[in-house]
């Protein structure tokens, strides 16, 4: 039986860590609700890796910064989350955004905080696409008829 993408943990975990500051403006209904952490947001470093031509053998790219938070919601729901960069805030409300995702509200959730982010990231990337797309260059080869 195959599983709805948008009902799945990995989506809205996908989600949630690409939200960056979108994720704010639901500050205030994410913040409502109460919660204890079982690891306050902290922040520290992981190591990038990337394969040549996306096929080639692994190698280190670099380090690069992350937040990470861990909650626990009164209803024993635990949430958590990594985001890309050094902000504790938004790894706080990603972790309440996923503890939350995993309880009875879970439509509730999906429909007013996974839906709009997932729609505003597609947006931003089709915009993104479009705005690469106008420079593209096309090549050929001219063939001399001699």
């Amino acid at each position: 039986m195959e599983q709805n993408i948008v009902n799945t943990r990995q989506h809205w975990m996908k989600v949630l860590s690409r939200a960056g500051k979108a994720l704010l403006a639901f500050q205030e209904q994410l913040l409502a609700t109460p919660h204890e952490f079982i690891r306050a947001p902290e922040t520290g470093m992981v190591m990038v890796r990337g394969r040549a031509g996306g096929t080639g053998m692994a190698f280190n790219v670099g380090e690069t910064t992350v937040s990470r938070c861990v909650v626990r919601l009164s209803n024993g729901c635990e949430g958590y989350s990594y985001v890309l960069g050094r902000n504790g805030q938004l790894a706080k409300l990603a972790a309440i955004a996923d503890a939350l995702l995993q309880g009875e509200d879970q439509a509730h959730w999906l429909n007013t905080l996974i839906q709009p982010l997932a729609q505003a990231q597609a947006e931003a990337r089709h915009a993104h696409q479009q705005d690469v797309a106008t420079s593209k260059v096309d090549f050929f080869t001219m063939v001399r008829g001699d």
